[in-house]
């Protein structure tokens, strides 16, 4: 399966940890993409040009990181990461991961806007998106993550790890003591370890 690629975007990262965690990171063949120059390798197999994007063995083109993500659950022998349609754990899951998700897009559209000149719609931009990323943090910060056992947590993971990267300069650990101790401690696992950023 062909995967277009960043190596420093979080929404790619998670599918990588997903595809480590179901042991099948060893069928994706990355093929790393600019999409800001939007190449019209990754154009045709994603007209938002956007990564990660996965063309399957078929050739069916699957793009956002959800639905790759689910797609990868379908195949390999790892534990599931998806749980069963309908039931709580699930929901809780899906809400997880979209609290991630939405503080990815908030941090991501912030460090784009960075490159731009700071008038006052950017600053506003810029506060609403920081402030939206600290309320979320709260309220993960009232029941995080036990183990890295399913998307909500993966998910959770990688938009930590994005603020470490890029964000370093806003900690947000002393805030959130018991999600930074969980997030410690599912640091030492293979999956995040061996798709740290790195640039």
């Amino acid at each position: 399966m062909k995967l277009h690629y960043s190596a420093t975007s979080p929404y790619v990262r998670k599918v990588m940890v997903c595809a480590l965690i179901r042991g099948i990171a060893g069928l994706l063949d990355k093929q790393t993409a600019n999409p800001h120059q939007s190449p019209a390798e990754l154009l045709a197999d994603n007209p938002l040009s956007k990564v990660p994007a996965l063309v399957t063995n078929d050739g069916t083109a699957i793009y956002d990181s959800p639905v790759i993500c689910e797609y990868l659950d379908t195949i390999g022998s790892g534990a599931p990461l998806f749980p069963p349609t309908g039931s709580a754990p699930r929901l809780k899951a899906m809400i997880r991961q979209a609290a991630a998700d939405g503080i990815l897009d908030a941090a991501v559209g912030r460090r784009l806007h960075m490159a731009h000149p700071q008038d006052d719609g950017r600053k506003a931009f810029d506060a609403r998106q920081k402030v939206a990323v600290e309320r979320t943090l709260a309220a993960l910060e009232k029941d995080p993550p036990r183990g890295l056992g399913d998307i909500g947590a993966i998910s959770i993971a990688c938009a930590l790890g994005y603020l470490d990267f890029r964000f370093a300069h806003e900690p947000w650990r002393d805030s959130c003591p018991k999600l930074a101790a969980w997030f410690a401690e599912v640091s030492k696992l293979a999956s995040l370890a061996e798709t740290v950023p790195v640039g």
